[in-house]
């Protein structure tokens, strides 16, 4: 599923595929995953998925997020793309996410495994306050949430890493915890407000590693990502 010597994701997030293909050769296979996320999926579509899956690890983060026929008909259709990893958001609900891990099921050999993504980790208890959760108990919802994943028979969680260690104790030794909101020693956090050094989070717990901004903004992205490969490490 994953190199053990490298669990790194690298978040291809640019406009368009001129700008992706460039970045993918100057990663040079440095990160062992690539991620297409909604801005490069919406201006580029399903053929730049095909494509890159056909020489790269992919995960398409679309956090698919609908009503369950809605979810089980894009799964099915992500499925035939290639993409190894395939994000949906945990808030759908039980229903929505079983749904689509029958979707996923049903594809056969195109299966992506499904990674549902529990709060963003841009998000923090005022957040979660502002758009209605009481207390804005942040680790209890994603806990919550990270339930509903294994219970809908997903394949594993997006968190940041300041959950991964007590959501390693939770979930089933093969369900993948993938976490974003990682950022070097020194590193802007920008946006992220839940965040973790590469070696933090993958001490606690973290099977893959999602990098954006680190290495799409460095001047060497593959020196960035070996760099942060070997923190992991």
């Amino acid at each position: 599923m994953f190199d053990p010597g490298n669990r790194l994701i690298a978040a291809i997030d640019v406009p368009d595929r001129a700008a992706a293909d460039a970045l993918v050769a100057r990663l040079d296979g440095a990160a062992s995953w690539i991620k297409i996320g909604l801005q490069l999926f919406i201006a580029e579509g399903p053929e730049l998925v095909r494509s890159f899956s056909q020489s790269s690890r992919v995960m398409l983060d679309l956090k698919l997020h609908d009503i369950p026929a809605t979810v089980a008909r894009a799964t099915t259709s992500a499925a035939q793309l290639g993409a190894q990893l395939l994000t949906i958001h945990t808030g759908g609900g039980l229903a929505m996410m079983k749904a689509a891990a029958e979707a996923a099921a049903a594809a056969g050999a195109t299966r992506p495994r499904l990674i549902g993504v529990t709060v963003l980790t841009s998000m923090d208890a005022a957040d979660l306050q502002q758009v209605g959760f009481a207390g804005g108990d942040v680790a209890a919802l994603v806990e919550k949430r990270a339930a509903l994943a294994v219970a809908a028979g997903l394949d594993g969680i997006v968190a940041s890493p300041q959950e991964a260690a007590r959501l390693r104790t939770l979930v089933p030794a093969d369900f993948l915890i993938v976490t974003p909101g990682v950022r070097p020693p020194g590193a802007d956090a920008g946006d992220q407000k839940r965040v973790m050094t590469p070696a933090q989070a993958r001490a606690a717990g973290a099977d893959l590693l999602v990098v954006g901004r680190p290495i799409r903004n460095a001047p060497d992205p593959a020196a960035a990502a070996r760099d942060i490969a070997v923190q992991i490490a």
